[in-house]
C-alpha cells in the first residue's frame, strides 16, 4: 500500500488522539504513547490536555504519588513521565545513556570509574533514603576520591535507573530533584521488555513507520534487522511511503483518510508527536524546521499545531498563552480554534 505525507499526517494525529481527545486516565494515556517528554514540569501537563477531555492535572500528582506514574530517563536519554510498569523502557535504552556517558564533558574521567564498584556504593548510598543529586555525589565522593561530587552525581543519574520523586512533575510542585532507585520505589522488577513488544507500542502510537523513526523516538539503534525479521514472521505489515521507502506497521493498522480534518492543537515542549520520526517531517514540512529554536535566555517554544502541521511557537507567559510567530497567516477557522485552545490552556493554568 502506498500511504502518501497526507495520510501519514493524519494517520499519526489519529493515533496520538490529536485529531479528536479522548476519555482516558493518565496512565492509560501515557501507556498507550510509551510516556510523554517531561524534562520540565508543564509539558506533559499542556500535552495531556492537548489529548484528554476531561483531563485534571491533579491526577498526574496522584498517579506521582501512588506510585503509578514515574519520572525516569528513557527514550533519547530524556526525561519521561511514565506508567511505572514500563520502568523496564531504562535497561532498553541502557545503550543510549552509556552512549550519553561516553560524550558528556561534566563526566570526564569518572567514565572509567569501576562501574560495578559505582553502583554497589550508588546502592548503599540510597538504602537510607531518596537523595538529591548533589548530595548523591557527595555521599559517593569519600569513597572515589579521584572524582569531584559533580562528576560522582551525574554519573549515578546517568549509569542507574533513577526516578524523580513527587513534589518534582506534580502540578504545581517545586523543588529540588531527589532520586530513588526504579525498583525500590515501584517495587515493580527492572528487566527489558522485548526489543519486539516495543517496536509494537511504538507503530501503534506513531506508525506506520520505518526502523530509523523508531530509533529517532527512542535512540536505540540498529533495529533494521528487528523490523524485517517481524514482518518476515507476519507480525508486521509492510507499506510504502511516496518515496518508496519501506513502511511497518502492526497487523489491521488503521491509515487515515488524507482529507481528515485536524484542528489547532497547543502541544507542550519536546511533545515526542513532533520527535519521533527521523525526518520530523510528519507534522513539520521541511522547510519549517529551521523556523524552530530556542529564544534568547534559553527559553524554549512550544509548538502550535493546525491543518495537522507545525504553524507557529508558543510559550506561557505569566499564566497566558503567547504566540510568538507563525509560518503562514491561520484562517479564519484557525483563529477560532486557537482561541478555544488558548482559553482552554489558560482555564488550565489558572487552576
Amino acid at each position: 500500500m502506498r500511504i502518501t505525507a497526507r495520510q501519514l499526517n493524519r494517520t499519526l494525529l489519529r493515533r496520538q488522539h490529536l485529531l479528536e481527545r479522548r476519555s482516558a486516565t493518565v496512565l492509560d494515556e501515557c501507556r498507550h504513547l510509551v510516556g510523554l517528554q517531561a524534562q520540565d514540569n508543564l509539558p506533559p501537563f499542556l500535552s495531556l490536555a492537548a489529548r484528554l477531555d476531561p483531563f485534571d492535572p491533579h491526577e498526574v500528582t496522584r498517579g506521582l504519588e501512588d506510585r503509578s506514574l514515574v519520572r525516569l530517563l528513557t527514550m533519547r536519554g530524556t526525561v519521561h513521565l511514565l506508567g511505572a510498569r514500563d520502568v523496564g523502557l531504562r535497561a532498553w535504552t541502557a545503550s543510549v545513556h552509556e552512549r550519553e556517558i561516553g560524550s558528556s564533558q561534566v563526566l570526564g574521567s569518572v567514565r572509567e570509574v569501576d562501574r560495578a564498584a559505582f553502583l554497589a556504593a550508588l546502592d548503599d548510598v540510597l538504602a537510607g533514603g531518596p537523595l538529591p543529586q548533589k548530595a548523591i555525589g557527595e555521599a559517593l565522593a569519600p569513597r572515589f576520591p579521584a572524582y569531584t561530587a559533580v562528576q560522582l552525581g551525574q554519573l549515578a543519574r546517568s549509569a542507574a535507573p533513577l526516578v524523580q520523586l513527587p513534589p518534582r512533575g506534580t502540578w504545581g510542585g517545586s523543588g529540588a530533584v531527589v532520586y530513588d532507585h526504579a525498583a525500590r520505589w515501584t517495587g515493580l522488577p527492572l528487566d527489558a521488555p522485548p526489543v519486539e513488544d516495543v517496536v509494537r507500542r511504538y507503530l501503534t502510537a506513531f506508525g506506520p513507520a520505518r526502523a530509523a523513526d523508531v530509533t529517532a523516538w527512542s535512540g536505540v539503534t540498529r533495529l533494521g534487522p528487528v523490523l524485517t525479521a517481524m514482518h518476515a514472521a507476519g507480525e508486521l505489515e509492510r507499506h510504502e511511503d511516496e518515496r518508496g521507502r519501506a513502511l511497518y506497521d502492526v497487523p489491521g493498522g488503521e491509515v487515515a483518510d488524507a482529507g481528515e480534518p485536524a484542528p489547532v492543537r497547543l502541544l507542550g515542549t519536546y511533545d515526542n508527536v513532533w520527535l519521533s520520526h527521523a525526518d520530523r517531517d510528519r507534522v513539520t514540512e521541511p522547510s519549517a524546521r529551521s523556523g524552530w529554536a530556542p529564544l534568547p535566555g534559553g527559553r524554549v517554544p512550544s509548538t502550535l499545531l493546525a491543518d495537522g502541521w507545525v504553524v507557529g511557537l508558543w510559550v506561557v507567559t505569566e499564566g497566558r498563552v503567547e504566540v510568538m510567530s507563525t509560518l503562514r497567516p491561520l484562517t479564519r477557522r484557525e483563529r477560532d480554534e486557537l482561541a478555544e485552545e488558548t482559553a482552554r490552556v489558560e482555564a488550565l493554568l489558572a487552576g
